[in-house]
C-alpha cells in the first residue's frame, strides 16, 4: 500500500521538530530534515544521548510552537549563523562549489517578529503552522551522517503529519499492521532464524522451525525444475578471482562482491553468484545442437557485501541462498525457453498465492555505456528477443531503461509485499556475453562450430527474501504444507488417553506429517493456548470418546469450531492439503 503524505506539511513539520529541538537541547547539531513519502525525520548530534522516552516532551513542545501559527518566510543568507553547524556549513560549500541555488528559510512569529528557527533548506512548505495539529513523533534510529558508515552516526527522529485526525490514525493502524507482520518480529517469536554477531553481521542462522520451511522451499523448488527439464548441479561456494575477470563481474560488480581471500597463491573470492560455475559445468564436455537446451539449476549459497547500516532482517543480508538456473540455447530456442520460464515463474507464484503486480523488460540506458558491454548489435539483438517473446504471450510490460545487467536485457517479474514493498521476486535474463567471454561452444548440424546463448533464471529470488514475504503475507500463519508446526497431539488425561495420543502421535509420524505430543503436566486449556501462541495449524485434543471410537477431535488454527473424524480421514484430509499445496 502506498503512502502518499503532504509534502509541504511534514517538511514544514520537520522544522517544527528542529525548533524544539534546538531550543530543548542547547549545543544540537542539525543535519538533514526532509519530507518522506509517509512523514519526515530529522537528524540530530545530541550532546548526550536522548532516549525514546523523551519525544513526548518534544512533541509537546513542537504542539506548543506550532499554536503560534509561526509563518514560514525565505531569508537571506547573513541572517544565517552556521556558528555549531558543521553539518549545515559542509552542505552549504557542496552547493556553492556546484554552483546550485542556495536558499534559507525560517519559521517567524507573526506578532511579535520573533524568528523561532532558521534552516538552509530548498523550501517546499506550508504558509504557516495553523494546520499543523496531527502529527506523532514515531520513533529514534541511528543514521551515519550522508548515509556513509565512516562518518559520524547521528540520531534520527522519525515523525509524521496529517491534516486531520483521522488520516494520521488511519496511518498509525497502518504502523501498528505493519509491526504485526515485520518478518523479524515473527522470526524471532516463532524461532524461526536468527542473527549473532559473533558468525558474522548479515549472515543469517537458520533455526528448527526455519529449516522446515527452507527444505519444503527447496522440495517444491526441485520438484518444479525437474518438471521443466532441469538438470541439477552442485558447485564450489568460491571462485577463482580469474574466474570472475573472464566474466566480467570484478570490473561490472566488484563493489557487491568480498575481498578475496589468498590460499597457496591462489587468490578466491566467496561467489556473488553462479553463472560463472555453471558455463564451466557446460564446458566440460563437448556439446552437439542435438544437446540444447541444457538447463542447470543449483541451490546456491552466495555471499555479497552489503553495507552493515543496510542490513535488513531477512531482505538484506550478506549470505544467502539463491534458486538459480542457467539454460544454454541455441538461437532459435530462445523465444521458447524464454516462454517455458516464465510459465515456471507463474507456476510457482500461483502456488505461493503471490501476486504479480507488474512486469518491467529491464534495458540498458544508451546514455551510460560504461556501465554494460559494448556491443551494440548484440544489446539491439537481445532486447528485441525478450520483447517478442512477451508480445507473443500477450504480456503487459513497461519498458526500463538503465535496469539491464551488465550483460545482457532482462524480464523482471515485480510484486508489492504486505507492507508495501515493491520487489523483483522473478527475473529472466538474456546473455550472449558470458559465452562469448569463456568461448564456449556446440556443433551445428552442419559440424560448425556455433556460439550458445545463456539464459539466465531467477525463481522466487533468495530463499531469505522469500521467506521474508511469506512471513509478512501470512502473518506467520503458514499454510499447512508449509507450516513448521503442523499437528499438536494433546491428550485430555494424560493417565487415561496418553497411549492412544501417542498411537496418533506415530501413525501421523509415519506419514511424514510435522507432529508434537503434547505430555506435559499441564491444563489442557494452557496447552491448547500454547499451541495457538505457536501458531500450530491443528490441535488434535484426545479424551474418552476420542480413544473408545479411534477418532480425532481437531481444531484448525484462527477457527472456534472442533470437527470430529476417524483418523484415517483425518490423514486422508491432511495429504489433500499437502498435496494442493494448501
Amino acid at each position: 500500500m502506498k503512502i502518499n503524505a503532504d509534502k509541504q506539511l511534514n517538511h514544514t513539520t520537520s522544522h517544527l521538530l528542529g525548533a524544539a529541538v534546538e531550543i530543548l537541547y542547547p549545543g544540537v547539531k542539525l543535519g538533514f530534515g526532509p519530507a518522506t513519502d509517509e512523514g519526515f525525520y530529522y537528524d540530530f548530534e545530541f550532546p548526550t544521548p536522548l532516549s525514546v522516552e523523551e519525544l513526548n516532551k518534544i512533541e509537546k513542545l513542537m504542539k506548543k510552537l506550532a499554536s503560534r501559527n509561526l509563518v514560514t518566510i525565505q531569508i537571506h543568507e547573513s541572517e544565517y549563523d552556521f556558528t555549531n553547524k558543521s553539518y549545515k556549513q559542509e552542505l552549504y560549500d557542496e552547493l556553492k562549489a556546484q554552483g546550485k541555488e542556495i536558499t534559507f528559510y525560517a519559521l517567524q512569529d507573526p506578532l511579535n517578529k520573533e524568528i523561532v528557527f532558521k534552516d538552509l533548506c530548498a523550501g517546499n512548505h506550508t504558509e504557516d503552522t495553523k494546520k499543523i495539529k496531527h502529527f506523532k513523533l514515531l520513533s529514534l534510529a541511528g543514521a551515519y551522517w550522508r548515509g556513509n558508515s565512516d562518518n559520524i552516526q547521528l540520531t534520527r527522529i522519525y515523525g509524521t503529519s496529517w491534516y486531520n485526525k483521522e488520516e494520521l490514525d488511519n496511518y498509525l493502524t497502518i504502523l501498528a499492521e505493519r509491526k504485526e507482520r515485520d518478518h523479524r518480529k515473527i522470526g524471532k517469536e516463532q524461532k524461526i532464524f536468527a542473527f549473532d554477531n559473533l558468525t558474522g553481521q548479515g549472515l543469517p542462522i537458520w533455526l528448527e522451525n526455519g529449516m522446515y520451511i527452507h527444505n519444503e522451499i527447496r522440495n517444491l523448488v526441485l520438484k518444479l525444475d525437474r518438471k521443466y527439464g532441469f538438470t541439477e548441479v552442485l558447485t564450489p561456494h568460491f571462485g577463482n578471482e580469474e574466474l570472475y575477470k573472464i566474466s566480467g563481474h570484478l570490473n561490472h560488480y566488484k563493489e557487491d562482491m568480498f575481498a578475496p581471500m589468498v590460499v597457496e597463491k591462489e587468490r578466491l573470492i566467496p561467489r556473488p553468484m553462479t553463472c560463472p560455475h555453471h558455463i564451466i559445468c557446460y564446458g566440460m564436455e563437448k556439446r552437439s545442437y542435438r544437446d540444447l537446451p541444457i538447463r542447470y539449476s543449483e541451490q546456491s549459497q552466495l555471499y555479497r557485501y552489503e553495507k552493515s547500516g543496510a542490513l535488513t532482517g531477512l531482505e538484506r543480508v550478506r549470505g544467502m541462498l539463491l534458486t538459480e538456473g542457467h539454460l544454454f540455447v541455441r538461437e532459435d530456442q530462445i523465444e521458447s525457453e524464454i516462454k517455458l520460464m516464465y510459465q515456471l515463474i507463474q507456476e510457482i507464484l500461483t502456488i505461493f498465492k503471490i501476486e504479480i503486480s507488474y512486469i518491467s523488460l529491464s534495458l540498458r540506458d544508451k546514455n551510460e555505456k560504461d556501465k554494460y558491454f559494448d556491443d551494440d548489435q548484440m544489446w539491439d539483438s537481445a532486447e528485441r528477443m525478450l520483447k517478442k517473446a512477451l508480445d507473443d504471450m500477450q504480456v503487459k510490460y513497461e519498458t526500463v531503461e538503465g535496469e539491464a545487467a551488465f550483460y545482457g536485457p532482462k524480464i523482471d517479474i515485480q510484486i508489492h509485499t504486505a507492507l508495501g514493498h515493491e520487489v523483483t521476486v522473478s527475473t529472466i535474463q538474456l546473455d550472449f556475453l558470458q559465452p562469448k567471454n569463456f568461448d564456449i561452444h556446440y556443433t551445428d548440424k552442419d559440424g560448425q562450430e556455433k556460439r550458445p546463448v545463456m539464459i539466465h533464471r531467477g525463481l522466487i529470488g533468495t530463499y531469505e527474501r522469500f521467506v521474508a514475504i511469506l512471513l509478512e503475507q501470512t502473518k506467520g500463519i503458514l499454510p499447512f504444507w508449509l507450516a513448521p508446526k503442523q499437528i499438536s497431539v494433546i491428550p485430555v488425561n494424560n493417565e487415561e488417553n496418553l497411549a492412544y495420543a501417542q498411537e496418533v502421535t506415530n501413525k501421523l509420524f509415519d506419514h511424514n506429517f510435522r507432529v508434537k505430543l503434547d505430555d506435559r503436566d499441564e491444563r489442557l486449556n494452557k496447552k491448547i493456548r500454547d499451541a495457538q501462541t505457536s501458531k500450530v495449524k491443528y490441535q488434535v485434543i484426545l479424551g474418552a470418546n476420542e480413544t473408545n471410537d479411534k477418532t480425532v477431535s481437531y481444531r484448525e488454527y484462527g477457527k472456534n469450531e472442533t470437527t470430529t473424524l476417524s483418523l484415517e480421514e483425518f490423514i486422508t484430509m491432511l495429504h489433500n492439503k499437502k498435496a494442493n499445496y494448501e
